[in-house]
């Protein structure tokens, strides 16, 4: 009989997408089954415009700005995710900024996990293109095992 690894650190990206939700479940389950600790993270992505945006802008309006993308994403978290954890389930909030692609592989690197599980958009053809796919780019370059979730569209 084979055994099947314990996934005792998992980490779930999300975009905070209807594709990421769906992906959630995947992440939760693992965690709850093998009773890991489950990281929940959002990059925000980084924005080659910022500086030039912030030479426009007061300090106060840039404080006010970034207040407000920090309680939209803790509502997110807890709307979407944290309102649908059991007691018992260990988790921990993850938010970073900067390419997508390198913060999720190198927090996963710091903190050991043992699966990466994201969902993607299931762009095709000159969409694909022009936006990429960061479940594409953090496939190529993980060590970790992925477990990447397609799109609800395809179902």
């Amino acid at each position: 009989m084979i055994k099947y690894p314990k996934y005792k650190k998992v980490l779930f990206c999300t975009d905070f997408s209807e594709n990421a939700d769906y992906a959630f479940d995947f992440a939760y389950g693992i965690a709850k089954r093998d009773e890991g600790l489950l990281y929940i993270l959002h990059v925000i992505p980084y924005n080659s415009n910022q500086a030039y945006a912030e030479s426009f802008i007061t300090k106060e309006d840039l404080r006010n700005i970034q207040k407000a993308v920090e309680e939209d994403i803790a509502n997110n978290y807890k709307e979407r995710y944290v309102n649908n954890i059991e007691n018992g389930i260990a988790y921990e909030l993850v938010t970073k900024s900067g390419r997508e692609d390198n913060e999720i592989l190198t927090f996963a690197k710091q903190e050991h996990v043992d699966i990466i599980v994201m969902g993607t958009h299931g762009r095709t053809g000159i969409e694909h293109v022009f936006f990429g796919s960061v479940a594409e780019k953090v496939l190529r370059h993980s060590p970790f095992p992925l477990f990447i979730i397609p799109s609800m569209k395809r179902a």
